[in-house]
């Protein structure tokens, strides 16, 4: 591979996959951004954590060959005006698979509308993880935070964030209104005389099975890697709402986890009745009906009907297989509505493991937990597909900070912890989440991890 204003180190080896997972030979080359604003404080301070971590784990036997690539205000800087994702970065991640950023500016005036989202969408990285967990002697405004242990699984190249929208007053928008408001809408009785006003903005909101059942799938993955009280996937949606898309992501998700992980895994629902079941063997389709379904007799006969047919089918399906409290050991999996889960993360933070969400729900969501154990200057963050996987600061540019050697480098620092985590490295990357837990309350600035790895300062 030949670029235009960039080498790739001597030594290293390339990333390959296989059926979407990393195959990781011993001296890995890894593409990073410095990132812009304090990305000249965070990187080195986060290069040297990794190096280390890697050196005390495997010693010579394994290691790092790092390659700096551009984006953001410095490739501009490199490469010419609105260069911002020169097309020599877009090669060395699509070569070397697996890449590392700092803090990226959103483009003003021009470029595209944001870096982050453009890589998700150029390398179909379909998976947004972000862990939200608490570092002793991290400020939160929270008396708890320490109960809150999330992994946010969001789901990265649709929904809003596909950005298939126009403004007000164009006339592709303006004619696509009247389509809707003359032919479409009318043409579907359930919509009966809903209209678009004529000076609206409009935007299209995407959610297909395919993105869907991927992005449960890897979250199914990753619960059945974790320890037994936490193999649980919620997902998130607000399907009371938007039936068919954020519904439909529902249901897919329900499908897939039922099709695909029937052995491993069993519904929140489907335990209701296994339970019921358990606890009284000659219990009637109706009894256990009227335990799973609050207000079941207030129901018409042909919805009471509909969910005893839904218990006949849990037990011809399950009994043999999940009951007698086998069902405790499996993935439990349920759904909450997006805004009573920002309540619940809250109230009751311990019951939730792994959250399965669309786009713009889990950007609020993975925020919203950020800040509960201390903000996204602790917040981890990668974005993975099949072939490629991006692992960043989930945090601003700050540029008043930048230079002053003064920032926290955690997030940079705990998203490395994942890079090495999807390696294999899982050792360098313990590692560095042992010392973490122990020094992160004086950790408040690149010099101060230096001191706490026995490193030379950045500066």
């Amino acid at each position: 591979m030949t670029y235009e204003k960039i080498t790739p180190p001597e030594t290293g080896s390339v990333i390959t996959f296989q059926q979407g997972e990393p195959i990781v030979p011993d001296d890995p080359i890894i593409p990073f951004i410095q990132g812009d604003g304090t990305g000249i404080d965070l990187w080195p301070a986060s290069q040297r954590v990794f190096d280390a971590a890697v050196e005390a784990a495997y010693g010579d036997q394994r290691k790092i060959s790092w390659f700096k690539v551009y984006a953001g205000d410095e490739a501009c800087e490199r490469y010419g005006t609105y260069q911002y994702l020169p097309e020599d970065t877009l090669a060395a991640i699509k070569t070397y698979g697996v890449a590392i950023k700092g803090p990226l500016t959103t483009p003003i005036g021009g470029g595209m509308r944001s870096l982050n989202v453009a890589l998700r969408q150029i390398f179909d990285l379909y998976a947004c993880i972000r862990p939200c967990r608490y570092y002793t002697g991290t400020p939160s405004p929270h008396k708890t935070p320490e109960k809150l242990d999330v992994i946010i699984y969001r789901e990265n190249t649709e929904d809003i964030y596909l950005g298939i929208e126009w403004r007000q007053g164009t006339e592709v928008g303006d004619r696509l209104i009247k389509l809707l408001n003359e032919d479409l809408i009318p043409a579907t009785p359930e919509h009966g005389k809903k209209r678009i006003p004529l000076d609206s903005g409009i935007g299209i909101k995407p959610i297909s099975k395919t993105g869907s059942q991927r992005l449960v799938r890897r979250a199914m993955k990753h619960a059945l890697r974790l320890p037994k009280p936490k193999q649980m996937v919620t997902l998130v949606h607000k399907g009371n709402i938007m039936k068919y898309t954020e519904g439909a992501f529902r249901d897919w998700g329900y499908e897939l986890v039922t099709t695909e992980f029937r052995a491993e895994c069993i519904t929140e629902r489907e335990s209701w009745i296994l339970s019921n079941k358990e606890k009284k063997p000659d219990i009637t389709l109706e009894e256990n009906g009227r335990l799973i379904e609050p207000g079941y007799d207030a129901l018409t006969i042909e919805k009471q009907e509909k969910i005893c047919q839904e218990v006949q089918q849990v037990l011809d399906a399950i009994w043999e297989t999940h009951s007698n409290g086998k069902w405790k050991e499996k993935v439990m999996v349920n759904d909450r509505i997006a805004d009573s889960i920002f309540q619940q993360i809250q109230t009751r933070p311990d019951e939730y493991s792994i959250l399965a969400t669309m786009n713009l729900n889990g950007d609020y969501l993975s925020d919203a937990a950020a800040a509960i154990v201390g903000g996204l200057g602790m917040g981890p963050g990668a974005n993975i597909g099949d072939q490629c996987a991006i692992f960043e600061a989930t945090h601003g540019t700050a540029p008043k900070h930048a230079g002053l050697d003064r920032v926290n480098p955690g997030s940079l620092i705990l998203s490395g912890v994942m890079m090495l985590e999807y390696l294999g490295w899982q050792e360098a990357a313990d590692l560095i989440k042992k010392e973490s837990g122990k020094r992160f309350p004086t950790a408040k600035s690149p010099m101060t991890w230096h001191v706490c790895w026995n490193l030379p300062s950045s500066r």
